[in-house]
């Protein structure tokens, strides 16, 4: 067993026992994957920041439940794990918050999140795609991301968002059809001033 895959199961053995220099490094190992999944789902820098750690609280609370002796690299193995996790509270936040709304008014100067091991043009990209998928309403964005991001069917979606499954074919036409608009028009508009 190699000393990174043996050092994650020492992470995971330390948080099932409320270990908080184990939790402590396993937050800063996870911080920015789990900020940029949480950043896909919400508007605001606060909501991603309240989500994430809402997330971590869950998982210090199941991580024993966590099969880490599954075949696979036990890393991937908990990114998968606490992926769900993340997912499943930015669904219960949307649920409860924002998918009644059309939109929120943000101000896209200020909120942008990367991860810091990114080069500069990726995360040049990185900022216009997410620009783009967090201008659509709540309820595109979320089924976007759910249906084209995580790979989850129309079923599975219809199921998490208690919707019927013509509506998340629905939406995420809607959002394609949404997204192709602002893309061309952030095309035309570079094209016109380069």
């Amino acid at each position: 067993m190699s000393r990174e895959i043996t050092h994650i199961s020492s992470l995971i053995a330390g948080c099932c026992k409320n270990d908080r220099n184990s939790q402590r490094e396993l937050y800063h190992r996870l911080y920015d994957y789990a900020m940029k999944i949480a950043y896909r789902y919400v508007s605001l820098t606060e909501e991603a920041e309240e989500l994430t750690s809402e997330s971590f609280m869950k998982l210090y609370k199941n991580i024993q439940h966590f099969d880490a002796h599954r075949a696979g690299e036990t890393e991937a193995l908990l990114k998968g794990w606490f992926k769900r996790i993340l997912i499943n509270t930015c669904i219960d936040h949307l649920r409860r918050t924002h998918l009644k709304l059309v939109s929120l008014e943000t101000n896209p100067a200020n909120e942008t999140y990367t991860d810091s091991q990114e080069t500069g043009m990726d995360k040049i990209m990185y900022r216009e795609i997410i620009e783009s998928i967090r201008n659509l309403s709540p309820v595109y964005r979320t089924v976007f991301n759910l249906y084209v991001i995580e790979g989850y069917s129309h079923e599975e979606i219809a199921s998490m968002l208690k919707i019927s499954i013509g509506a998340s074919k629905s939406n995420l036409s809607k959002a394609k059809n949404n997204l192709r608009k602002m893309i061309t028009q952030q095309t035309d508009y570079k094209k016109a001033y380069v």
